[in-house]
């Protein structure tokens, strides 16, 4: 009988223990969100190098973020939330692309291409893929 009661206790100590510990934790903090200038060539440019690619600018266009997301363009939101850029909090808004040739990866022998989104002069989206269709996908960070 003692050993049930002592068995009781302890489990009543630990859950006590458990919920005073979980109490005490701050809950997640919000995804901290990068703050990237990209007004000029020279930033965008270095936004890139700063991750180790080595790009050149082929194009830029003038574009409209979707207001609604599709599930295709969900997964672009998700991989921008997860190198903490804001492309979420920019819908609907107007923003410039603008694509560049990577000079220093070609897994395969396949071109690459990357992307920056800029909105406000900041950078709110990017991402490294390749110039098939994009059958390789991947963040820039």
């Amino acid at each position: 009988m003692k050993k049930r009661t002592f068995a009781i206790l302890a489990a009543a100590f630990i859950s006590g223990s458990v919920l005073f510990l979980q109490h005490g934790r701050k809950t997640a903090d919000p995804i901290e969100r990068a703050v990237i200038p990209a007004s000029t060539v020279g930033e965008r440019m270095d936004y890139f190098a700063s991750h180790g690619w080595e790009v050149e600018e082929i194009a830029g266009k003038d574009i409209t973020i979707p207001e609604v997301f599709s599930s295709a363009y969900e997964e672009y939101v998700s991989l921008q939330d997860k190198q903490g850029l804001p492309l979420r909090e920019n819908a609907g808004r107007n923003a410039k692309l603008y694509v560049y040739e990577v000079k220093n990866y070609s897994p395969e022998n396949r071109k690459m291409l990357a992307e920056l989104l800029v909105c406000d002069d900041k950078a709110v989206a990017s991402m490294v893929y390749s110039d098939d269709g994009g059958s390789i996908r991947m963040a820039v960070s």
